[in-house]
């Protein structure tokens, strides 16, 4: 999974197919569960580009996609929004699973 270092790198990701990112944050618990899924997730959807974004250094990004609670999910297909799992509720690997496998069915 890339990790986000800057705008830059977000602008050039968001403009190509299929790009998830994954809103987390170090002192997350909800986040820690969901790691170890991860690569298994990358290898199962691994026409996605998966990307992790630290929310705390980038609150700007987070502000302006309306990401207020993490881990979210948004996935971007050639810089538009092709849909986003947020919810309050911890998420589980087949709640992943499925916004994955609906996203461009």
């Amino acid at each position: 999974m890339q990790l986000l270092e800057t705008m830059e790198q977000y602008n050039e990701l968001i403009s190509k197919d299929k790009v998830v990112l994954l809103f987390t944050a170090d002192w997350c618990p909800d986040c820690r569960v969901i790691e170890p899924i991860l690569p298994e997730l990358e290898d199962r959807f691994s026409d996605y580009t998966f990307v992790m974004i630290n929310r705390d250094q980038f609150i700007e990004l987070c502000q302006e996609l309306d990401v207020f609670g993490i881990p979210s999910f948004i996935a971007m297909h050639k810089g538009q929004e092709a849909g986003r799992f947020v919810s309050k509720n911890r998420k589980t690997k087949e709640e992943i699973e499925q916004f994955l496998e609906d996203l461009f069915a």
